[in-house]
């Protein structure tokens, strides 16, 4: 007999691609509760794809983001009583009716708001409630365990293995490298075009190779084609030329999650917004930017491998540097209006919304920022924080031993 009888576990987690990410501590911490156990996942058609390969997880379980009962009922007689546990790690009425279908016992994310949520809290033998108190979802999804195992002292946020690069891609990396990941899901995340261009002329003139990535879509491939094509005009107008081992690369739509894994891992730093390749960046401990609008961190920061299961971020600060003991370096930027972190949807209140926080998030403070990471300071300089003044190459390439050359 497996202990507490429990042989199948169902995560539910029906939300976006970053989401579906932060459940692998969740999932890695019932595997060793349960370890004879079989753990399958269910989400959203197109967010599992980062849980592909994953050694802990047997079944991926897609349903269509859109569909109604009607279209489901094929699923739902297939998931009937089909599992002893369901982890239900999102609040919505669909996960938590996908919980009752699937498992007999069930444990489930509630929104503190009673009159929303008393149906809910009937159905679940174990309540986590989520509310203001601005957790971090890393901490909220492990809370789901709380009956049956405590969370971890180190806590890792697993990505999906490794895969080989293409090789017309992998031929034309530099040496040394910065990974830029440009557009957002939606609008009210996504730092201007305007600065992401500083930031890579500033880049490309220290010596620094530049990766551009992106999602497949339309829109994030002429999102990232912006980026270069800006870069290409202003390097034009200015008479500015990259140094040859320091080439711009387009790869947007190019690369799957597993392909993204190795481009990160060999990286030498990352930049990113609130979106989930930041998030698959943090976990592949590659040092990294990120630059955040009007999300709250303490719920939906860059999780630092290996911080222990409390909030790493505090309230809001312009600059956060929180410990990262496997070797990485996480710094999160926010923007210094007094209403972030608002958690809405922009200025305007919809996803297509400006949002100031962002807007006056100056290239040459994100550009200091890369330059102390890629020099191994803490700190970056005063002057090119406050102007961004060129660093010497030969201050930013360390050799084997770590000293400068």
């Amino acid at each position: 007999m497996h202990a507490d009888g429990l042989r199948r576990i169902l995560v539910v987690c029906t939300r976006q691609i970053g989401d579906v990410l932060l459940t692998t501590p969740l999932i890695e911490t019932a595997r060793r509760r349960w370890p004879q156990a079989r753990i399958d996942v269910l989400g959203f058609a197109g967010t599992l794809e980062i849980l592909r390969g994953h050694a802990d997880i047997g079944e991926l379980i897609e349903v269509p983001a859109g569909a109604g009962w009607l279209q489901s009922l094929t699923l739902i007689r297939r998931l009937w009583r089909r599992y002893d546990l369901a982890l239900v790690a999102q609040y919505s009425d669909r996960a938590h009716l996908y919980g009752f279908v699937a498992a007999a016992r069930r444990s489930g994310q509630v929104p503190v708001q009673r009159g929303t949520s008393w149906w809910k809290r009937l159905l679940l033998e174990h309540a986590v409630e989520i509310g203001f108190d601005r957790t971090h979802a890393v901490i909220e999804k492990l809370a789901l365990l709380a009956p049956w195992a405590a969370p971890p002292n180190a806590v890792e946020v697993r990505p999906p293995p490794a895969r080989a690069l293409p090789e017309a891609i992998a031929a034309r990396l530099p040496r040394r490298y910065v990974v830029l990941h440009v557009p957002t899901l939606v609008r009210y995340k996504l730092w201007p075009i305007h600065h992401q261009i500083e930031l890579v002329r500033g880049l490309l003139d220290d010596g620094i190779g530049v990766v551009l990535s992106g999602g497949p879509s339309t829109a994030d491939r002429a999102r990232t084609a912006e980026v270069a094509q800006g870069v290409a005009v202003a390097s034009d107008a200015h008479g500015f030329v990259s140094a040859p081992d320091a080439p711009l690369l387009d790869v947007a739509g190019q690369l799957d999650f597993g392909q993204l894994v190795t481009l990160l891992r060999g990286a030498a730093l990352y930049v990113g917004p609130d979106t989930s390749i930041t998030h698959l960046a943090a976990a592949c401990g590659t040092p990294l930017v990120a630059l955040y609008g009007p999300v709250d961190p303490r719920i939906f920061g860059p999780w630092p491998q290996g911080h222990p299961a409390t909030q790493p971020y505090v309230r809001h600060a312009l600059r956060q540097r929180p410990p990262t003991p496997h070797g990485g370096g996480v710094v999160l930027l926010q923007g210094d209006p007094a209403c972030v972190p608002c958690n809405q949807a922009g200025c305007e209140r919809h996803n297509e919304s400006r949002s100031d926080c962002l807007e006056t998030m100056a290239a040459a403070r994100v550009l200091a920022e890369a330059r102390a990471l890629l020099a191994g300071l803490a700190v970056p300089p005063v002057a090119a924080a406050v102007v961004g003044l060129p660093v010497s190459r030969r201050s930013l390439v360390p050799d084997s031993s770590g000293a400068s050359r």
